[in-house]
């Protein structure tokens, strides 16, 4: 069984897994720097949460408009600017005396950005990696995530306190100009990895075609619907109890750093498609307690549980690839990563409202019903459909390689079918 030491043997993958780490950690320095000086200029709790989770919901934008450049440009020239791109923003960002409307006009160029970031990188990261080794990869960039996340949030509150917020986001600008830095030094030259010209026609037309199949949409839906409901019981956290709100985020945290390395490192190939909806299932199942206003020994233990559950985006994700060929890995997964992201701003959104109107703990519990529900129903639908790229079920590798074609059929279709049939040689001949 492949280990994670084995995956920094693979040429590439370390710089990869470097820029991405340098990138979470620039992005959540710089973040909380700027949700600081928003607050502090404007007072208003909503645009300083906008301007923290706000280039979340741009990345919905940038998935309709300019995701068919994933797959059509140069990887590391692609990770390298976009990179660059960052940290040329944020820095402006730190200028005295911006007006409030720029700076979310920045925010939102970047999340356009963003949404194109994560198909480029993680379609490199399809490309790599051995099919065998995606989920693995996947389960420590995660892992990696996480930490940088933690890490990077309690350095931003030091920056904040010892420096000043334009301090921080300083700081998360020149992490930024690591990550790009290290693209363009460690990453080697590749082709894009599909031809043609990026448009926004084309983004629509490679959307629809993703969407076309029921088993890519089950794995779409399960991927942004479930898990973004779960992000909106989190984000009560701290009207929930704010004196141990961070107590609880760190639980949070820790539960999926284990279900990412249980998944990845641990959960054999053949269980692996039987695992999906019920571990989806565990990541709702524990905030049901929330309705009994548990105490906090019982509220951290099924925070930690119900973040474990986290690690069935790794299947899913793994059961996706199986059904895009290749040369459309990049636009696939970055269809996955910007309505994922969207969706979490979303339910946020949702579970505030209805915190504003019930209570923290209403809020929390209806959402986890509503999550228990969305996977019930998607399982359910995989299991009365048949095997193979339009059914449920992994469908084998058979059922791989026949959603792959499928769609890389359904992409040469236009180019075939703009040829005229000759009458005298498709004439059926007679005696």
């Amino acid at each position: 069984m492949t280990r994670y030491r084995d995956l920094f043997r693979v040429p590439e993958f370390t710089p990869l897994f470097l820029t991405g780490a340098a990138h979470n950690a620039a992005q959540t320095v710089a973040g909380l720097g700027l949700a600081t000086l928003v607050f502090r200029a404007t007072g208003s709790p909503l645009l300083a949460a906008l301007a923290l989770f706000g280039p979340s919901l741009a990345q919905l934008v940038g998935a309709t408009t300019l995701l068919s450049a994933a797959d059509r440009l140069p990887p590391r020239a692609a990770i390298g600017g976009i990179a660059l791109c960052f940290a040329v923003g944020t820095a402006v960002l730190a200028v005295p005396g911006l007006p409030v409307w720029a700076l979310f006009v920045i925010l939102f160029a970047e999340g356009l950005a963003a949404s194109l970031g994560g198909g480029v990188r993680y379609g490199l990261l399809n490309e790599i990696l051995p099919r065998d080794s995606y989920l693995l990869g996947r389960s420590l960039t995660n892992m990696a995530t996480g930490v940088c996340q933690i890490a990077g949030f309690a350095t931003g509150g030091l920056l904040v306190a010892l420096l000043s917020p334009r301090g921080a986001v300083l700081a998360g600008a020149g992490c930024y100009l690591a990550a790009a830095l290290l693209a363009r030094l460690g990453l080697g030259a590749r082709p894009p990895r599909a031809k043609g010209r990026a448009s926004v026609a084309e983004t629509w037309r490679t959307n629809r075609l993703l969407l076309s199949s029921p088993a890519r949409r089950r794995c779409y839906l399960a991927l942004w619907v479930p898990n973004g409901l779960i992000v909106g019981c989190e984000s009560l956290f701290v009207p929930y109890d704010p004196g141990r709100a961070g107590l609880l985020f760190a639980c949070g945290a820790l539960g999926m750093l284990a279900g990412d390395t249980a998944v990845g490192r641990f959960v054999p190939a053949r269980l692996r498609g039987r695992l999906r909806f019920p571990l989806q299932a565990l990541l709702a199942a524990p905030f049901l307690l929330f309705v009994l206003a548990p105490p906090l020994p019982l509220a951290l233990l099924a925070v930690t549980v119900s973040a474990v559950g986290y690690g069935a985006s790794l299947l899913h994700q793994e059961r996706l690839m199986g059904l895009v060929p290749e040369e459309l890995g990049g636009h696939a997964l970055g269809l996955h990563s910007s309505g994922m992201l969207a969706l979490q701003g979303l339910s946020a959104a949702l579970a505030g409202t209805l915190a504003q109107y019930t209570s923290p703990r209403t809020g929390m519990t209806l959402l986890a019903v509503t999550s228990l529900a969305v996977t019930c129903a998607l399982a359910r639908a995989d299991r009365t459909t048949g095997p193979g790229p339009d059914g449920g079920g992994d469908g084998g590798d058979g059922g791989r390689a026949a959603g792959a074609a499928v769609v890389a059929g359904s992409l040469s279709a236009g180019a075939s079918s703009g040829a005229r049939r000759s009458p005298r040689r498709d004439r059926p001949r007679t005696a």
